[in-house]
């Protein structure tokens, strides 16, 4: 039960919370808003485990004969791929899983190809 008086002083949720101290730093969640999606970016750099989409392969030169190999191995557009794991030294190879089927690829092969769909949540920024 509320006590008289004290709602006055109660926020309703969605409420924006009173300005703040200029020259102060608000740190506020992105979870307020719906998930984001980044913009693409390659397959070398994404993080291990983070299950993506084929948005393209990149022809260095025409008729590659790289790009057209990672297209027949399954990188296409469309296909959920992730990076499995990564190598001791340098980061390379990089185990990739398109599928139920695993490569290694090395790291300039895995630049090649352009993914999507990286869900942005549980992440924190800064506002001024």
């Amino acid at each position: 039960m509320i006590a008289a008086g004290t709602a006055s002083t109660m926020t309703q949720r969605g409420a924006r919370p009173a300005p703040a101290v200029p020259g102060m730093v608000q740190l506020r969640t992105i979870l307020d808003k719906p998930d984001r999606l980044m913009p693409p970016v390659t397959l070398s750099e994404l993080p291990p485990r983070t299950p993506v989409t084929v948005e393209s392969v990149e022809d260095h030169q025409p008729n590659d004969a790289i790009a057209r190999r990672l297209r027949e191995l399954g990188f296409v557009a469309g296909e959920q791929v992730e990076v499995v794991a990564r190598g001791p030294f340098g980061a390379e190879p990089l185990l990739v899983q398109v599928g139920y089927t695993r490569f290694a690829l090395r790291r300039s092969e895995a630049a090649r190809v352009r993914v999507a769909g990286i869900r942005v949540t549980g992440m924190r920024e800064a506002t001024t």
